[in-house]
């Protein structure tokens, strides 16, 4: 069965909005454990305009479930990770004048860099995935240089306008999925995931975590971000285990 990390980076949008103190992201990630959370997932960009150096921090130090942390590989951003020592990173490509990743990591053209630093986390004790298009190259490209996992890019299909469409997305994520299991890498899925798609992606077999941040945090304003948790999980389990 599929598990949830929520990604919590735009609780601290609203933060930074004011240049305040809250709400407080570690207080959500808080929440979300109590809500069943399997992890709470954050991404450290270099301009910081969300999560910061601190909020990290006090992560690491208080979340009890597994703490994800999306990052690039610019070498000040992965010398922290190795300082910080989270769980497990995710790695992305990151441009900054982009409101949120746009594509996958292009692990192919940076085969070399990415091993560099794949041996650096697991040197840590740290778990590696990376955040990928559903493509054969990208995917071979993950298992070759030693990481852990891989996540699925699922803004494609999110972003699918017809019922062929969403078809076509779907099933350009199982082949990736199948293949990356031939390669003994753990499958994880996210990005433009909602309550109203998740559905037929957590219905995929072997995906095991789902990252999700944007869709929980919006219906928190609404019902509190514990409920939006919750909510989120029920349809993930209702879906992973439905037979189809």
């Amino acid at each position: 069965m599929a598990v949830l990390n929520v990604n919590i980076d735009h609780v601290a949008t609203v933060r930074q909005a004011r240049r305040t103190d809250e709400p407080d992201p570690v207080w959500a990630a808080a929440q979300c454990e109590l809500a069943g959370a399997n992890g709470i997932t954050v991404h450290l960009r270099q301009d910081r305009r969300h999560i910061n150096d601190r909020d990290v921090r006090l992560l690491k130090e208080t979340v009890a479930c597994k703490l994800n942390l999306e990052m690039c590989m610019a070498e000040p951003i992965v010398k922290i990770a190795e300082q910080i020592r989270p769980e497990q990173v995710t790695l992305v490509p990151e441009k900054r004048a982009e409101l949120t990743t746009e594509g996958g990591l292009d692990c192919a053209k940076y085969k070399s860099r990415l091993a560099q630093v794949v041996k650096r986390m697991h040197k840590k004790g740290i778990l590696v995935s990376t955040f990928i298009a559903p493509e054969p190259e990208q995917i071979l490209a993950s298992a070759e240089t030693g990481c852990d996992a891989i996540e699925l890019h699922t803004g494609m299909y999110a972003n699918a306008k017809t019922p062929r469409a969403v078809k076509r997305r779907l099933t350009e994520l199982e082949r990736g999925k199948d293949l990356a299991v031939e390669n003994e890498l753990i499958v994880h899925a996210g990005h433009g995931l909602t309550y109203r798609n998740i559905g037929p992606v957590a219905a995929i077999e072997d995906l095991c975590e789902f990252n999700i941040g944007h869709s929980i945090v919006s219906r928190a304003v609404f019902v509190g971000i514990e409920e939006a948790t919750a909510q989120m999980i029920e349809l993930i389990d209702k879906f992973s285990t439905q037979d189809i």
